[in-house]
C-alpha cells in the first residue's frame, strides 16, 4: 500500500512539473506548417495582432501566455512549435514584435 502510495506522489509531482511548464513560451521556428503547433503570421502594426512579441535572448524570461517568446535552437525543449506564414488567412496567431517587454501580451 505504502509503494502505490508513494508511487501515485510522484506521477502526481511529475505531471504537476510538467503541467506548469507546458504554457510557458519557449518556440521552435519549424521549416514546414505541418509540424507545427501554431501558424504565425507577423504584421506590421500593432492593432492588428492579436499576440504582441518580445524577442528575449533569456530563457529565463520566457513566462507562461506573457508574450515573451525565447527561440530555442532544439524542438525538444519547445512549448511552441511554430511556423511563419506569408498569408494573414492562414494564421492561427498573428503577430506584432514590439522592442519594449512591458507592452508584450495578448490583445483582446
Amino acid at each position: 500500500m505504502k509503494k502505490l502510495l508513494f508511487a501515485i506522489v510522484i506521477i502526481s509531482a511529475y505531471c504537476l512539473l510538467n503541467a506548469a511548464d507546458a504554457s510557458s513560451q519557449v518556440v521552435y521556428i519549424s521549416k514546414y506548417k505541418s509540424e507545427a503547433d501554431k501558424v504565425i503570421y507577423v504584421t506590421k502594426y500593432k492593432s492588428e495582432a492579436s499576440l504582441v512579441v518580445y524577442d528575449t535572448k533569456y530563457k529565463s524570461e520566457a513566462a507562461p501566455m506573457s508574450g515573451v517568446w525565447y527561440y530555442t535552437k532544439y524542438k525538444s525543449e519547445a512549448d511552441w512549435v511554430i511556423y511563419f506564414t506569408e498569408y494573414k488567412s492562414e494564421a492561427d496567431v498573428v503577430v506584432y514584435y514590439t522592442k519594449y517587454k512591458s507592452e508584450a501580451g495578448w490583445n483582446n
